[in-house]
């Protein structure tokens, strides 16, 4: 059997749907018992628990054969570092507690490093406690992801959308769908007691601001552009859309550092892997 968190969210539901039409034996984790109903009915088992109970979490990981686990976002967070980093700790607990023997962890490209990339640097944190438990674990780093475009889709419109990123470069995206099917895949894989394994996930090609552009174009048959905006727009940006000024200031610092290339892979011995749902198959889905 294998614990998923995260399946009210995109990926851990993509984990759990996976694995379950594969026959495997799954048991979510939710807050709410009714937000389980659906997957009893699909023949998963439920769990109730919170991601910051330690000893919820050890009772929904004894007896499993792995876990997959993720730092949800906080966005109104006056210390979201700070919270992820100890919510890190508390299922690194609940992982060395429960003796479960692998653990999946959603982490980020540019986790390698402690600083310098904003929210994801929580993420370098949690890789660390998790191995620091003698549980095997597999890193998935995601790039940026696909979906994270469906932010600026407000002004489509008016054939303008804009970016704090500059237009022509271009860097890995991911969609969340591959970024679940990868997950799954890796939990099904395993890992040696100890093992700390490192996936470096992209979708099928990198793209560009422009690249975006072009395909929106062609998806809603009339000239769409995007234009850059200043990094200083970032926070101001940001904490209007009801975000806390740490966040924000998070956020500035992670579009810094893909501009700049610490936000990158590590290489090395990190597996590089490429999914299958291409940006456009996914931006196609977000103007619907």
């Amino acid at each position: 059997m294998y614990a998923i968190t995260g399946v009210t969210g995109h990926t851990g539901s993509v984990v759990a749907e996976t694995l379950l039409a594969q026959n495997k034996q799954v048991r979510v984790i939710v807050r709410d018992a009714a937000k389980g109903a659906a997957w009893k009915a699909r023949g998963a088992d439920v769990a109730v628990a919170a991601l910051d109970d330690a000893d919820a979490l050890t009772r929904t990981f004894t007896g499993t054969e792995g876990a997959y686990v993720l730092l949800p976002p906080n966005p109104t967070s006056t210390d979201p570092i700070g919270d992820n980093e100890k919510l890190g700790r508390t299922i690194a607990k609940a992982v060395r507690a429960s003796g479960v023997p692998h653990v999946v962890l959603l982490s980020s490209t540019g986790a390698q490093h402690k600083d310098g990339t904003g929210p994801i640097r929580a993420l370098h944190t949690a890789e660390r406690e998790l191995a620091a438990t003698g549980a095997g674990v597999t890193a998935v780093r995601a790039a940026y992801f696909q979906e994270n475009w469906g932010a600026s889709l407000g002004t489509l419109g008016t054939g303008t959308l804009y970016s704090f990123l500059p237009t022509e470069l271009s860097f890995p995206q991911v969609s969340t769908i591959d970024i679940g099917r990868t997950a799954a895949a890796a939990l099904v894989e395993g890992a040696a007691r100890g093992e700390t394994r490192i996936i470096e996930l992209s979708g099928p090609r990198d793209a560009s601001g422009d690249d975006v552009a072009r395909v929106l174009t062609k998806l809603v048959g009339k000239p769409i552009t995007i234009e850059r905006a200043p990094l200083d727009g970032v926070v101001p940006t940001f904490t209007s859309f009801g975000l806390s000024q740490q966040m924000a200031e998070l956020y500035r610092e992670m579009y810094e550092g893909i501009i700049s290339g610490r936000v990158a892979w590590q290489g090395g011995k990190a597996r590089a892997v490429r999914g299958s749902v291409d940006i456009e198959e996914t931006l196609a889905k977000l103007i619907k």
